[in-house]
């Protein structure tokens, strides 16, 4: 009978020989359902840049902008105006001269007729309306700076989810590896306790870690659900959208700081804006300075007006009249401000502080831009460093679960150490998964400071 049972173990340990090991797993391509459509970063950027509601508003803030550069919004067309005027009127008329007896007529009526066509324009104002004219531009142009910058933090916003949904995924991959593992462990601990080499609470607690595991698989489920809505909402879609990333989480190892440096003083949209804000407050103050030169205008108009009364006296006798008066006038008007209290000296004092103001932010954005680039640029290092370790680590790893998996086979190993083996090569995977997508975050951080996270 015993050596049936010490057959049968040896049967078991070779079916169980059969399971395959722990395999070097691809940690950045995520496993998906048949049902999901895979789904690339240039899709879902290009998706990102169509559908983005931060990206629309911006461009219609930048449509508005240019819009508004127009000669005539500058002050620099003349300005045309129709006008019509017609009243009716019924009274009741008592007039008395002297001693003599009132004159009386009730229901009077009277009409009357005015239209006009005027027309005013402005040929010197200080060259204000010139100033204005390249004011609108530049407002043109710090939109557009703006909107680009928007653009690129929304793209850096898409990739980093939809790198956080590979990572996601790939600890998924992981997890559902560590549950073969278990399995293995839960049938061999039984196959031994059916020849009576080993206790049923080995089983038990086999199947105890197995459920825990399973427990953590639900969880990851959750957190990839959620990046995948994060995701979606950045793309403008339903957030139930399912899909599987067809890239993979690739780290660039090359870049460099002077590179990123010089990127930011050429290229950055948001050093761009700030320093267009500069140009708008210096257009600003010569526009308050353009307010003390005289104002010389040309206006002109032509009208006619015709008023019918049928109740008017010429002398005793009760009659009715017409009076139309129509022609053309024109002329030419100035004015030069002399005293308004003040208020222009104020006013161009405000412009020169508002412009000192933009001077200043100027400064304090480019000083922050380079401690941005600076504090992205020691992180990215540094993670590199930590990811060449836990590249190295992952696959010490593996190959210690494979020993203690096949230990454990033969009866070398405990349970306690097997379940140990699976945890580090489980905990140095989910190391390498957020070590790997902490280096691309910096990596995309220093690409959008330089500019070159998104090519016109």
């Amino acid at each position: 009978m015993k050596f049936f049972k010490f057959l049968f173990f040896l049967l078991s340990f070779n079916s169980l020989a059969q399971l395959p090991a722990a395999q070097p797993r691809q940690l950045n391509r995520p496993a998906s359902g048949p049902a999901a459509a895979p789904l690339s970063l240039q899709e879902a950027i290009a998706e990102a840049l169509q559908h983005n509601y931060g990206i629309q508003v911006s461009r219609l803030d930048e449509q508005t902008a240019q819009n508004n550069v127009t000669r005539g919004n500058a002050g620099q067309l003349p300005s045309v105006t129709g006008n019509l005027t017609r009243t009716f009127n019924n009274n009741n008329i008592n007039q008395r001269f002297g001693e003599s007896a009132p004159r009386i007529v009730n229901g009077a009526t009277s009409n009357a007729f005015n239209t006009n066509v005027t027309l005013g324009w402005t040929i010197f104002d200080g060259f204000g309306m010139f100033i204005a004219y390249d004011r609108l531009k530049s407002l043109r142009l710090q939109q557009q700076q703006i909107t680009r910058a928007t653009v690129e933090e929304t793209v850096e916003d898409v990739a980093n989810a939809y790198y956080n949904v590979v990572r996601q995924a790939g600890k998924i991959t992981s997890l559902e590896a560590a549950l073969k593992i278990g399995q293995a462990r839960i049938d061999l601990t039984q196959a031994q306790v059916d020849v009576g080499v080993s206790a049923k609470v080995e089983v038990l607690t086999a199947r105890v870690d197995y459920n825990a595991d399973r427990s953590l698989l639900l969880q990851q489920q959750q957190a990839l659900q959620a990046a995948k809505i994060t995701l979606n909402n950045l793309l403008g879609r339903a957030p139930r959208t399912d899909f599987a990333p067809s890239d993979t989480l690739a780290v660039t190892r090359d870049l460099r700081e002077e590179t990123i440096t010089a990127g930011i003083k050429a290229n950055n949209p948001r050093l761009a804006q700030t320093k267009l804000g500069l140009d708008v407050a210096a257009y600003d103050r010569r526009l308050v300075r353009a307010s003390r030169f005289p104002q010389i205008g040309l206006v002109s108009g032509y009208g006619l007006t015709r008023n019918i009364n049928n109740a008017a006296f010429a002398g005793t006798t009760l009659t009715s009249s017409v009076n139309q008066v129509q022609g053309l006038n024109y002329g030419i008007t100035a004015s030069v401000p002399i005293f308004d209290g003040f208020n222009l000296r104020r006013q161009e004092q405000n412009a020169r502080v508002v412009e000192e103001q933009r001077r200043l932010q100027l400064d304090q954005t480019g000083l922050q831009l380079d401690a941005d680039a600076a504090t992205a640029f020691a992180q990215y290092q540094n993670y590199l460093q930590l990811l060449d370790l836990e590249e190295t680590n992952i696959q010490l790893a593996r190959q210690n679960v494979e020993i203690a998996l096949e230990r454990y086979r033969l009866g070398l190993l405990t349970p306690l150490a097997l379940r140990e083996a699976q945890r580090n090569e489980l905990d140095a995977e989910t190391r390498l998964l957020d070590i790997r997508y902490a280096t691309k975050q910096a990596e995309l951080a220093l690409r959008r400071l330089s500019g070159e996270l998104v090519r016109e």
